[in-house]
């Protein structure tokens, strides 16, 4: 399944940000998003997730395919890990949540509320639930924040696994995350020109970065 992008233009507060953007996502295939920070690659990647509606151009998303990750976890803290997990999978009809706990190194902590984790734990947890989606295509915003280099190395080889099975990962990261195969897509040339004073794009206003 491939995710198609193809001039779009992307706001934030109603200005845009990046414009002209277009890429081709296939399957096996990794690409990371560059760019400093604020130039719009959480915008992009809400837009792409379905989140917020983009100003201009087109994307092509297979239905049910994509799953989303942002800095938010996802978590119910009242719940243990495996109850976390086992939640998701209901909801997106697999029986993965054994296979994910295993392929973040969770299953010690299967029975630890997401409360009583700490920020990497939690982390690692955010990450078993997009596995258990079963969706092939991943749009990840920073997915290794609070991780240590240990967790990123695992983390690393998920995707690398995830890939080989036919998988795609878009990653936005200011991090090495050690995958050689995967292709960058600098935002830079991207940057949108300002519009004139008190030009604004359309009318949505959000407030992510």
């Amino acid at each position: 399944m491939d995710l198609t992008v193809a001039n779009l233009t992307v706001a934030r507060g109603g200005i845009a940000v990046l414009e002209g953007v277009s890429f081709r996502l296939g399957s096996g295939r990794a690409l990371v998003l560059r760019g400093p920070n604020g130039i719009g690659k959480t915008t992009l990647l809400r837009t792409l997730a379905g989140l917020q509606p983009a100003v201009a151009g087109e994307m092509s998303v297979p239905p049910e395919s994509l799953a989303y990750a942002a800095h938010a976890d996802g978590l119910k803290a009242v719940l243990t890990v495996e109850e976390n997990l086992r939640f998701w999978a209901s909801i997106s009809g697999t029986q993965a949540a054994e296979a994910a706990m295993a392929a973040m190194n969770l299953q010690e902590l299967r029975d630890r509320r997401a409360a009583n984790l700490s920020a990497g734990q939690k982390r690692r947890l955010g990450l078993a639930r997009i596995l258990v989606t079963g969706r092939p295509i991943w749009v990840l915003d920073e997915p290794t924040v609070s991780l240590d280099a240990a967790s990123v190395a695992l983390f690393a080889g998920v995707v690398r696994a995830h890939l080989a099975a036919g998988g795609s990962a878009l990653m936005a990261t200011h991090i090495d995350l050690g995958l050689a195969e995967a292709e960058v897509l600098d935002l830079t040339p991207f940057k949108a020109r300002r519009p004139a004073a008190g030009g604004r794009v359309g009318a949505f206003d959000e407030a992510f970065g």
